[in-house]
């Protein structure tokens, strides 16, 4: 029986298909002999040393092959004189769904800057990599990058990030021009 409005496609009825359409069998068989092709094809080049399918050994070797739209690990963006550009606004915490981000702040000693972190610590095992920290932050003071070397860990106490770990992850100071404000020239 053909449909009207589709002449190049055949109905099949339930009463006229045979047993073996019934039952899949033919689509089950061709599914394990592709499972089956993969896994013995990887198999054979693990056994000739050569490594085989997607498989990384993620503590000791990373993937050369990360995708650019990695999110990586948190850090926190230093003001030129080395102190955290954060003000301590606690909106990446409000944010942050996993609740993994802790922020104390304290007064500055900066006249032109109000509060400044005291304690932040973001627990590493308890984060999603969601990024809504990075974009709710209205200074630029958290930012994730592509670095995966050290998230990791067998022990939990250690897969939190405090303030020094977040702020020495490259000595390279960036701009401080947030909103018009340039502690640089002010001096």
């Amino acid at each position: 029986m053909q449909l009207p409005d589709f002449p190049d496609m055949t109905y099949l009825d339930r009463n006229k298909r045979s047993l073996l359409d019934q039952i899949y069998l033919k689509e089950v068989a061709r599914g394990l002999l592709i499972t089956s092709k993969h896994f013995f094809r990887n198999l054979w080049k693990w056994l000739t040393f050569r490594k085989g399918g997607c498989v990384v050994l993620y503590p000791e070797e990373n993937r050369p092959d990360l995708s650019p739209n990695n999110r990586g690990r948190h850090v926190l963006v230093q003001r030129s004189n080395g102190a955290p550009r954060c003000v301590a606004c606690q909106m990446c915490a409000t944010i942050c769904p996993a609740v993994c981000i802790e922020i104390v702040a304290e007064e500055s000693e900066d006249p032109n800057i109000q509060k400044r972190p005291s304690v932040f610590n973001i627990d590493v095992s308890r984060c999603i990599f969601c990024g809504f920290c990075v974009d709710a932050c209205p200074v630029d003071a958290i930012r994730m990058v592509a670095a995966t070397d050290d998230l990791v860990g067998y022990d939990r106490f250690k897969m939190i990030y405090d303030l020094e770990t977040l702020l020495n992850w490259d000595k390279t100071v960036n701009d401080d021009v947030v909103h018009g404000y340039n502690p640089s020239a002010a001096a």
